[in-house]
């Protein structure tokens, strides 16, 4: 539980090498780290019930990632290769889409996020510039804020720092971003320099904002560039943030370019406060991110997947629509025991997809966010056992030398 006056507390249960296994504690539950968070732009992960979300487990006491057979004697429950649960402990909601529908006089009157949506476990709110940055020639940027205009409606609408933190409070969620601008890749040096400086000053202006219970994270800018890089964690990290985030990756530059900059920036972040690597990615790339000493994920992957028929398992992934798969009796993952796996073949999932079926949504994302969710709690696991290399070896070998879709 939380003294009065904190809105979060974050500890360093276990390293190994740079990669950390953490706690972090918020007014609606405490969350094992690394995490991975769902997304749920819209106060829902798409595809599931909160219902389904909240009892998200495998359905035998069994986990088909962990590297070692026995439980742990830890404060984690869910570390245990022999637990059963799997559902989230923190989720994503989206600041930009929530101020457009419902609107926040609403969600504000109706009780906050949680109550609305009937999620009782923290929740982080993105802050909207990345939505806003991403709005291209319907979009103003001057340095009070941002105008622009719904890609819903055509309505005219201003963020700020001051108004998105008053946003995201009024929101009562668990943890809020300040508001920053996210450059797009391939600007040159002298602008991507200026605009982490007004990411800078507007981290400022997010700071004196705040008020009320909801923890405030700092955003790392600086594109591809190191020097900006390690100046922006130098300026953002002297500031009073609850937590430091990487932000203005994945937005189109390589993948080595990515994993450049987060392995030469996540471990520049402080050591006594959550790391979060934004809107990224795999399971490659959240291995590599615990590698480097990152806590917390966030990415629309395994659920726009999911939607798209394309799954992830442990022998790589598998592109449902395929024909081979018409009358395979087979479960999806062979090394896994959630719903999906334990109740329907791939044949019948094939069948919804071809079909057009919502329940393919359904099976393919469950399957899915259990898939990463297991995959986070073994990584916890092998941190804790100091065995995260040998795991991480195994996971990757086993990806690239499966059988999915051969």
């Amino acid at each position: 539980m939380l003294s009065r006056g904190e809105r979060i507390r974050f500890r360093v249960l276990n390293t190994d090498g740079r990669a950390r296994r953490g706690e972090l504690v918020t007014s609606h539950g405490t969350i094992q780290t690394p995490v991975f968070m769902p997304v749920g732009t819209l106060a829902s992960v798409k595809s599931l019930t909160t219902h389904q979300l909240k009892n998200l487990r495998l359905s035998t006491q069994h986990s088909a990632l962990s590297t070692a057979s026995e439980a742990l004697s830890t404060e984690d429950d869910s570390l245990s290769p022999q637990s059963s649960v799997l559902s989230p402990e923190i989720i994503l909601n989206n600041t930009y889409h929530l101020m457009l529908r419902p609107g926040i006089e609403l969600l504000e009157r109706l009780g906050g996020v949680h109550k609305f949506m009937g999620w009782d476990r923290a929740v982080l709110s993105d802050s909207g510039g990345f939505q806003v940055f991403s709005l291209g020639a319907i979009r103003k940027i001057r340095e009070e804020g941002v105008e622009f205009r719904s890609h819903l409606d055509g309505s005219a609408h201003f963020l700020s720092p001051e108004v998105s933190v008053g946003i995201q409070t009024r929101m009562g969620v668990d943890i809020a971003m300040a508001f920053d601008e996210c450059p797009p890749h391939g600007l040159s040096h002298a602008d991507t320099e200026k605009s982490m400086e007004l990411t800078h000053r507007w981290a400022r202006r997010s700071l004196d904002a705040r008020t009320g219970a909801s923890a405030l994270f700092g955003i790392v800018q600086g594109g591809t560039f190191e020097d900006l890089r390690t100046r922006s964690v130098e300026a953002i990290s002297s500031l009073d943030f609850d937590g430091v985030a990487i932000g203005g990756v994945s937005v189109g530059e390589p993948k080595e370019e990515m994993l450049k900059v987060m392995r030469h920036t996540a471990p520049l972040l402080p050591a006594d406060r959550p790391r979060y690597l934004m809107g990224v990615g795999t399971p490659e790339d959240l291995l590599d991110g615990v590698e480097a000493g990152i806590d917390m994920f966030d990415c629309v992957m395994p659920t726009r997947n999911a939607r798209n028929g394309s799954i992830f398992t442990s022998i790589g992934k598998v592109a449902i629509k395929n024909a081979k798969y018409a009358a395979d009796e087979r479960p999806l993952d062979p090394n896994c025991s959630c719903v999906t796996c334990a109740t329907v073949s791939r044949a019948y999932l094939r069948h919804l997809f071809q079909t057009g079926e919502i329940a393919a949504s359904v099976y393919n994302t469950i399957h899915n966010v259990a898939f990463y969710l297991d995959l986070m709690r073994s990584i916890r696991h092998s941190i804790a056992s100091n065995s995260f290399g040998a795991f991480r070896e195994t996971f990757l070998s086993r990806m690239r030398g499966g059988e999915a879709d051969k």
